[in-house]
């Protein structure tokens, strides 16, 4: 029997847990295997994510007490495991579609990714968008376009200047 003191500590837990999450993710555990549950924590632990199994009833009462995760009352049936993403909100989808693809193991019952809420059916729309990483290759990549063609460009003028002179110089040799 479960005391009301851990009851409370529980509930605190997902609470340091939900705080700076930048995206939420609750699993269908009930079907995982040991293996299974090991290799999605596994995963996980690879990037820095937080993954904790808690009682519905616990989960919600974390959810109302941190607010900004408004998830329907019928995502919470079975045993549910909660994942939490921060810096990069879409790096749990990835995870949990990549683990899911080989074993038909978890299953998404919902996700809030930057406030917008996606049902469970939704996991590989939510892992197709770019993660932090990738935007920000991006974004450093058309920047730096930009750059090497001014490069490029002044190194042409050096070039022409240079041979330039030099023919300058080999008529006033001659």
């Amino acid at each position: 029997m479960v005391t009301k003191q851990q009851k409370e500590q529980v509930v605190a837990d997902l609470v340091s847990m939900l705080q700076g999450a930048t995206s939420l993710y609750l699993l269908d555990y009930s079907t995982m295997t040991v293996a299974e549950s090991n290799t999605l924590r596994s995963e996980l632990r690879k990037k820095d994510l937080t993954f904790k199994v808690a009682k519905n009833r616990l989960i919600q009462r974390a959810l109302a007490e941190v607010g900004g995760f408004e998830i329907p009352e019928d995502k919470f049936f079975g045993q549910t495991g909660i994942v939490c993403g921060y810096s990069d909100a879409i790096a749990p989808a990835k995870i949990i579609k990549e683990v899911s693809e080989k074993s038909e193991k978890p299953k998404l019952k919902a996700a809030i990714v930057e406030g917008q809420f996606f049902d469970g059916k939704h996991l590989k729309q939510i892992a197709s968008l770019p993660t932090r990483e990738d935007m920000i290759a991006a974004i450093m990549g058309s920047l730096d376009a930009p750059i090497s063609g001014i490069v490029g460009s002044i190194n042409a003028v050096m070039r022409d200047v240079a041979s330039l002179v030099e023919e300058v110089a080999k008529k006033k040799a001659a």
